[in-house]
């Protein structure tokens, strides 16, 4: 145990051993770590007039925390629910600070006690038909980056791929011919193959023969070659919303992102009469009840349409019980 570690080694030691060597994290997790860990070191620098490798770890106490979580709520516009992700990642940053500095331990179990935060769980939003084919239709496929942008608004429309897994895609993920499907490392590091359609392997095959640019190892590469990033995907797929939204104007209304076409595809699924057990296997779910919330999602779409309609008017009627005698016969 080492009491006189300062905060840059105990969050190099919480990175390098913790998350790297004992959890084997994926990088999806390692990097959302980061993020969370940069937004608060930048946060503490203007709040302390300190810079992040000078600070000490008794400087990091529950006030402060507090205050940068509701930072995020309110002047960068965060939800509740990323708001807890963040928290999630300070909590197990000071889980793994208890064993390294135990001396600690009663600012460590303060911030341990900070609570996630309750939030109405919304129905699950997705595009319909006509939207997805409005969307498909806006790159422009003389263009290069118009023909990627096609392929990959297909691919994850048609698969429910995670945004990560999309932007980790390579070519040698790609497995061709009889059986085709698209080779993934999930969640957890758990491996899934998800099938591709005919008109979905049509289009790949023709991405493929492309010029590469860059290694020529990733599937959708930005300009340069390289990872297409997180706000270049949503660039991209809000650019091509805004230019579908002439030929469906109802995609004026709506954000479309990664994850809304992983709803989509899921309640595709489930409307074609797919078990739910199956379309979790499909995502790359851990738990079957976690396809739930899409049937609450078409619960309230039949609500909807019920609620449109002129059901029948039935009388209300009183029960009389029949004559003992004849219900006897009756029986008979």
């Amino acid at each position: 145990m080492n009491t006189s570690l300062t905060l840059a080694a105990l969050l190099e030691l919480f990175f390098t051993q913790r998350l790297m060597q004992q959890r084997q994290a994926s990088p999806h997790t390692i990097r959302s770590y980061r993020d969370t860990f940069r937004q608060f070191l930048k946060f503490t620098e203007q709040r302390l007039q300190k810079a992040p490798s000078q600070l000490n770890f008794q400087e990091i106490d529950a006030p402060l925390i507090l205050a940068f979580l509701d930072h995020l709520e309110k002047h960068q516009g965060v939800s509740t629910r990323s708001r807890n992700l963040r928290l999630t990642a300070l909590h197990s940053f000071f889980r793994f600070v208890a064993f390294e500095a135990p001396t600690h331990s009663a600012q460590i179990q303060r911030v341990l006690a900070i609570p996630s935060k309750r939030y109405t769980r919304t129905l699950v939003q997705f595009l319909t038909p006509a939207e997805v084919d409005a969307l498909l239709t806006a790159p422009d496929q003389g263009t290069w980056s118009g023909r990627r942008d096609h392929a990959f608004i297909l691919l994850a429309v048609q698969t429910g791929l995670r945004l990560s897994e999309m932007t980790g895609l390579q070519r040698q993920d790609l497995i061709l011919g009889t059986g085709a499907h698209v080779r993934v490392i999930g969640k957890g590091r758990k491996e899934r193959c998800t099938p591709l359609a005919r008109s979905t392997l049509a289009v790949l095959k023709a991405w493929l023969r492309e010029p590469q640019r860059g290694s020529g190892q990733v599937l959708f590469p930005n300009a340069q070659g390289g990872r297409l990033s997180v706000h270049g995907v949503q660039y991209l797929l809000t650019k091509h919303r805004l230019a579908a939204s002439g030929a469906c104007p109802s995609l004026k209304q709506k954000r479309v992102t990664v994850h809304r076409l992983r709803h989509t595809m899921a309640m595709d699924l489930l409307q074609g009469g797919v078990d739910r057990s199956v379309i979790a296997l499909w995502l790359g779910h851990e738990r079957v009840e976690t396809t739930q919330i899409y049937l609450e999602a078409i619960l309230a779409m039949k609500e909807k349409a019920l609620a449109k309609t002129s059901p029948p008017r039935g009388r209300r009627g009183r029960y009389k019980p029949g004559d003992r005698l004849l219900t006897f016969l009756n029986s008979l």
